[in-house]
């Protein structure tokens, strides 16, 4: 490795040690608002059992979002996203 990307790479270092002590703040923070799955769910009018069917995960796991115990994440976070942008496609669950 190249002097100048190790001493690159140092300088980064020291730069995320000082933000995670609070001695420095982040050049910027991105932030992603979860989804309502409570709210998602009523909005298709299934029940808890049913609708953890169709997106494929167990009902506790539905409850444990809803009362924010659990985060919903990875191919579950990205379809809970699509049916709460597009409600219909949770009849296109049902098909398949």
């Amino acid at each position: 490795m190249r002097k100048e990307l190790f001493n690159d790479l140092i300088a980064s270092a020291k730069e995320a040690v000082e933000i995670h002590k609070g001695l420095k703040q982040p050049a910027r923070v991105t932030k992603f608002a979860l989804p309502d799955v409570k709210e998602i769910r009523k909005n298709t009018g299934l029940k808890q059992d049913d609708f953890a069917f169709l997106v494929g995960v167990s009902p506790s796991l539905v409850q444990s979002w809803e009362q924010k115990k659990r985060t919903p994440s990875g191919s579950s976070l990205k379809l809970l996203r699509m049916i709460q942008i597009n409600p219909s496609l949770i009849e296109v669950l049902k098909l398949a």
